[in-house]
């Protein structure tokens, strides 16, 4: 099949041909209808996160196999299906839940693979959607989204996902309760939307776009912050009308930790989510004494990509902008390329050709 794969220690996006897949005793082949262009794709391109003064976490290192295909937001028809698979028949158009773990562990059989130690994610240690084909191991793993724009639905993968459990670990709050959003991207503005449609109203948008910030407010957020290296935690709090009782940070840079941690409240809840590298100092004695609670999140269960696409279907979220393009090297060269410089306003999801 033909696969639009990375090399090591080469960000050129390779158009080549790797073998088709075979279903095996449990899997399901889809053709690839759409493949949404994440952030993450930009690290794995580049070959690993940025961990400040501990250097480079290396795919490599990790002993992630090449050539990877990329590719982790992707909505595709079935086209072959094992024995064993009930649930799923050709011709069925389901959304993939990507981040597979090894259905053994403690985490996993808790319903948590995204917290599987030893995970195999599509599009990082197994092929992902940037293919003509792509294969998911059991029809678990595959959700219906009858009735939802498959692009839109793409991103809800990953960016959606991951928007969608980040707010999970802030509410419930009181309504005017600030939560202070950082990063008005594809992530930020998904978090925003899902904090209205769950009845929260003190929203504070943070980012270095202008244009970003007009599409935050269109998804409901009630203040916003233009950032830039003078930013103030006292004008951070004035526009939001107070002390943040949570703070979302789609960046988590150096930077935006550090305003994070500031920002808060006493007792607030600080959740961790970007992945743009560096570090953070904070005097510990604050952490204890202000009840600080700090918490990573990384995108987030099946149960909870089945949730958000059921708040989706029933139109209970907006969609954000999103741009088409074809599947195809260049272009998946161009996105990555824009995101990498941060040029993108919403999201860019790739369409396989018919």
């Amino acid at each position: 099949m033909r696969a639009f794969a990375v090399l090591p220690d080469d960000p050129t996006i390779h158009d080549m041909e790797v073998p088709t897949p075979e279903p095996g005793a449990h899997g399901v082949l889809l053709r690839v209808l759409r493949a949404g262009v994440c952030h993450t794709d930009t690290h794995l391109r580049e070959g690993g996160y940025d961990l400040g003064s501990k250097g480079m976490m290396s795919m490599k290192d990790r002993g992630i196999e090449y050539p990877m295909v990329l590719g982790h937001e992707v909505v595709g028809v079935v086209e072959r299906v094992a024995d064993s698979v009930e649930t799923v028949r050709p011709g069925d158009v389901r959304l993939i839940y990507p981040w597979i773990g090894c259905g053994e562990c403690r985490q996993c059989r808790s319903g948590h693979d995204n917290s599987c130690a030893t995970g195999r994610n599509l599009g990082v240690a197994r092929h992902g959607g940037y293919a003509e084909h792509v294969l998911v191991p059991d029809q678990r793993y595959l959700v219906d989204i009858d009735g939802l724009d498959p692009s839109w639905a793409a991103t809800l993968a990953c960016s959606g996902l991951t928007a969608h459990s980040a707010v999970d670990k802030v509410l419930p709050l009181e309504p005017d309760e600030p939560v202070v959003v950082f990063g008005a991207g594809g992530l930020g503005l998904t978090a925003i939307a899902i904090l209205r449609a769950r009845g929260h109203r003190a929203i504070c948008a943070v980012d270095r776009a202008e244009q970003n910030l007009t599409l935050a407010r269109k998804m409901g957020a009630s203040a916003t912050v233009l950032s830039t290296p003078e930013t103030t935690v006292r004008e951070l709090r004035g526009a939001a009308g107070g002390a943040a009782g949570a703070v979302i940070d789609f960046v988590n840079n150096g930077a935006t930790a550090t305003l994070a941690f500031e920002v808060l409240a006493k007792a607030g809840i600080m959740v961790q989510v970007g992945l743009f590298g560096g570090e953070v100092t904070v005097p510990t004695a604050l952490v204890a004494l202000r009840m600080i609670r700090m918490e990573g999140s990384f995108v987030g269960t099946l149960d909870q990509l089945r949730d958000l696409v059921g708040i989706a279907r029933a139109g209970q979220i907006p969609t954000i902008p999103i741009a088409e393009r074809d599947l195809s090297a260049h272009e998946v060269t161009r996105a990555l390329d824009e995101l990498t410089a941060g040029g993108v306003a919403g999201r860019i999801v790739l369409t396989a050709p018919h």
